[in-house]
């Protein structure tokens, strides 16, 4: 949590935190080392590589935080209808989402922003598409554990109404499982962003988003690895971070887990 908050606070004051602006060309200082001046070095552009790491977490959080809100408000929302009502319905949902996760998950993002273009909302809608299979698996899954509950037969028994039960009884008490699912969905959604703009089908240039730094640098691995190091901690420390805080929200929802 220390190390998201700081990641938060970098977002927030990014500007005022970079040294330089992210996308000024200066050829003459390519390729320099870290140094005092330029604390994670240059780039082939000359463009200070900890600027752009630091603008590319404004680009790398918000996006993936708009991707799994999408993914948790259209797969989720499906997996907590199979959930409740069962049966017929439960079938044809989670079949329908059985042959979209028979797709990888980036194989299906790659195929979706090749169709639709590079952009921050195709993007965003990609992922979203490719997340929606094991959102709705797991938000079903969340919804299931609630579903035979002594409070929930009491209430179907004095006749509460269907979304009056998933909204004020079921949701809420399997809030919980699905807040653990959202965060460790968050590391997912930008390693998948990462990835995407690494081999060139994401964010387009000069976007400071940490895979297109990534993909900017990898020709230059052997004779200038920083360029490829630093974005690469960058995404690397927050999903870890994103990881942990999980699983400390986990044992903090189900004190069992301790």
């Amino acid at each position: 949590l220390i190390i998201l908050c700081f990641v938060l606070l970098v977002v927030i004051f990014g500007e005022a935190l970079a040294p330089y602006d992210y996308s000024k060309v200066e050829t003459s200082n390519a390729y320099i080392a870290p140094s005092a001046e330029h604390w994670f070095g240059t780039d082939n552009y000359g463009r200070d590589i900890f600027s752009r790491c630091i603008y590319g977490a404004r680009y790398s959080l918000l996006i993936a935080l708009f991707c799994t809100v999408a993914a948790l408000f259209s797969g989720g929302l499906l997996g907590i209808i199979a959930g409740y009502f069962g049966g017929k319905v439960d079938t044809v949902i989670m079949r329908i989402m059985d042959i979209f996760q028979a797709i990888p998950m980036i194989m299906m993002a790659m195929c979706i922003v090749s169709v639709l273009g590079n952009g921050i909302p195709q993007l965003v809608a990609a992922i979203m598409f490719a997340s929606m299979p094991t959102m709705a698996r797991n938000n079903r899954a969340a919804i299931l554990r609630v579903r035979g509950s002594d409070y929930i037969e009491s209430s179907e028994a004095i006749g509460v109404g269907q979304w009056k039960m998933i909204l004020k009884h079921m949701i809420p008490n399997a809030a919980g499982i699905m807040i653990i699912f959202f965060v460790g969905f968050l590391a997912v959604s930008i390693l998948m962003m990462s990835s995407l703009s690494y081999i060139g089908v994401g964010l387009a240039a000069p976007t400071p988003e940490w895979g297109l730094i990534l993909n900017d640098g990898k020709a230059y691995m052997m004779t200038a690895p920083f360029m490829m190091i630093f974005p690469a901690l960058m995404i690397m420390i927050t999903c870890f971070a994103f990881n942990l805080l999980g699983d400390g929200l986990r044992d903090a929802f189900d004190p069992k887990m301790k």
